[in-house]
């Protein structure tokens, strides 16, 4: 049984699919004027694991994330960079595409741009503008908010309070200081022609139509970060409340942020660590651990000895992982799946899948991984240890390292260098240590890694 915290109720929900063994799940994506910074990265990972957990337990999962590819900023970087807002998009989303591979991110199953769905937005706007739920101002388009009862639900904000404390911009156009734009009409930029005037679609409609259009109804899962929950996902399920009466998503799931020298890590405040920048300084396996290691609703607040632990961490693994292999390849055994039969592996399994089980808990999981290479080493050092029960533990640390998305990269040995290999350890059986030494330095030569 998998619980996980439902931010639209507040509390530890058991998940039941609306389809059987299946998953629909949709995360927000960037809107894409530049590069992603590690804080953009924690979803991005988090939500890759959500879904690779789902898999190794057997659901069949679809998960979509948009690219967000018109914008006022994408239109204001175009300005300054002398090109078209298309141009700017093309190029980044290139560039988050190879940064999602270097973080080791299994390939979304869409990932649909707003600049593509602009006909079903402009469909969309008509239908809410029909149920009474949207109203037009000189070429612009508003969400009534006073129309649904409901508004606020996910965040517990209320109409009351947020027209009271508002921190919103007084437009005398709107009924409301709190109804938000569904279409904006302007001059600037590149737009689109529809009934109202000519101009571009307010943020909070894309996602809304997209899941509508891909899923064709409510989803089982909606994520993304915190800051996310208001006024953005509010004002998705308001408009899906209008349009379909469903909240889009059975489950609601929001990562916490990530804080650089405690402070809120903000392209426009400038304190950014760029995720490429890092994955140039560590592997992905570390910068995952990094991720990984703090449960996800919790603040993240970066320090360089996080990623020193990290680092430290994922080099006790890839150890004992390397170590395994070795063995098992200098005696002959293939890597063929096998079944896990032994009770003490099965209980580190039950212990892995527990943790996940419990509202994603990777902090947890990992600790169950260094359960894992624990004994790992003990069994290399068994001499007593059948194969069997080798090929077992490397089966299941390969399976959990794949769910968390750390995977240990090697490469096999060739027959002259499995060759120089058991050489090197009969001569240290043997005390040889001038032969041994000689074939160590022969062995770092051809970058054989043991």
């Amino acid at each position: 049984m998998i619980k996980l915290y439902n931010s639209l109720t507040n509390k530890i929900e058991e998940f039941k699919s609306i389809k059987d063994k299946e998953v629909m799940m949709y995360v927000c994506g960037p809107t894409v004027y530049s590069n992603i910074h590690i804080g953009n990265s924690r979803p991005v990972i988090f939500f890759d694991t959500v879904a690779r957990f789902f898999k190794y337990v057997g659901y069949n999962v679809t998960y979509v994330s948009n690219f967000t590819d018109i914008d006022d900023k994408i239109i204001k970087r175009a300005r300054e960079e002398g090109v078209t807002e298309k141009e700017i998009s093309e190029k980044y989303i290139s560039e988050i595409k190879k940064t999602y591979e270097r973080l080791n991110c299994l390939p979304h199953d869409a990932n649909p741009k707003v600049t593509e769905t602009m006909d079903d937005i402009i469909s969309f706007i008509e239908m809410l503008i029909e149920k009474g739920g949207a109203y037009v101002v000189d070429g612009d388009v508003y969400f009534d908010v006073s129309k649904i009862n409901e508004y606020g639900v996910l965040s517990g904000q209320t109409v009351e309070n947020l027209i009271k404390g508002a921190r919103i911009e007084q437009n005398e156009k709107k009924k409301n200081p709190i109804d938000f734009t569904l279409w904006k009409a302007t001059d600037e930029g590149v737009k689109w022609k529809s009934p109202w005037s000519e101009g571009r679609p307010g943020w909070h409609t894309e996602c809304v139509v997209m899941i509508n259009k891909i899923f064709k109804g409510p989803i089982d899962i909606h994520g993304g970060g915190l800051d996310l929950k208001f006024p953005h996902h509010d004002n998705e399920i308001a408009q899906s409340i209008c349009a379909f009466n469903n909240k889009i998503a059975n489950y609601w799931m929001h990562n916490g942020r990530i804080d650089l020298g405690g402070v809120k890590m903000s392209k426009s405040l400038g304190n950014v660590l760029w995720a490429n920048d890092l994955l140039d300084k560590v592997p992905y396996q570390v910068y995952r651990l990094l991720i990984l290691n703090v449960p996800y609703r919790q603040p993240l607040n970066y320090k360089e000895e996080l990623l020193q632990q990290a680092t430290n961490d994922y080099e006790k693994i890839k150890r004992s992982y390397i170590s395994l292999y070795r063995d098992l390849e200098m005696n002959d055994f293939t890597f063929d799946k096998v079944e896990i039969t032994d009770e003490n592996l099965q209980n580190e399994k039950e212990t892995f899948v527990e943790a996940m089980s419990n509202d994603f808990n990777t902090a947890n999981a990992i600790t169950s991984i260094f359960k894992m290479s624990k004994i790992i080493n003990n069994l290399i050092r068994d001499k007593n240890a059948s194969g069997e029960i080798k090929k077992q533990a490397m089966q299941l640390y390969k399976e959990m390292l794949w769910v968390l998305g750390i995977e240990v990269d090697i490469t096999p040995l060739t027959p002259e260098e499995k060759n120089i290999v058991c050489k090197w350890y009969k001569a240290r059986n043997n005390k040889d240590f001038t032969l041994a030494d000689e074939l160590r330095k022969e062995i770092n030569e051809r970058k054989i890694v043991l």
